[in-house]
């Protein structure tokens, strides 16, 4: 096995890096670009707190092989205020992310950015949400700190927002 040259668009800049063909896209987000928002949780796909968008689709990191994303657009945690304010000028957050801080949906923080990307995918894919999508998107993600009714409250909240920003 040997490493190879790869070139990644993440968060929107060009990423040009040497990975192992074995690599895993959480691997290289974390270890080699430094991008740390995204959780390493379990590494076998059941938690959820690696959750990047792959082309807009919520993919978990862990089990993703980094050769498989080269012509991809992936976007992180620390991309998804960029990518609304990209849509949303006068914005620089999106708004699950101000929703989940309101809502206290925050608190040990580490299932926090595998939630916020698929609360925003969910948002961005249904427009009338009801507590059952929001429960079905969220099954594949753990949190031992909320109970999930905060999480679920931001994601409300953030719907109604994002209705009216619209």
């Amino acid at each position: 096995m040997s490493q190879n040259l790869v070139e990644l668009s993440v968060n929107g800049s060009i990423q040009v890096m040497w990975a192992w063909e074995s690599d895993t896209l959480l691997h290289v987000l974390r270890e080699v670009l430094g991008l740390t928002g995204t959780k390493n949780g379990c590494e076998a796909g059941h938690c959820g707190a690696c959750t990047v968008w792959i082309d807009g689709i919520p993919r978990l990191a862990c089990l993703t092989p980094v050769g498989s994303v080269v012509n991809s657009e992936i976007t992180t945690v620390e991309g998804l205020g960029s990518w609304w304010q990209e849509r949303h000028p006068s914005s620089h957050y999106h708004p699950i992310q101000r929703a989940f801080v309101e809502s206290g949906a925050v608190q040990c923080g580490f299932c926090t950015p595998g939630m916020l990307m698929a609360a925003a995918a969910l948002l961005r894919d249904v427009k009338f949400l009801t507590d059952q999508d929001i429960l079905e998107r969220l099954a594949g993600h753990l949190c031992r700190c909320t109970g999930y009714e905060q999480i679920v409250q931001a994601i409300r909240q953030a719907a109604l927002t994002e209705v009216t920003e619209q």
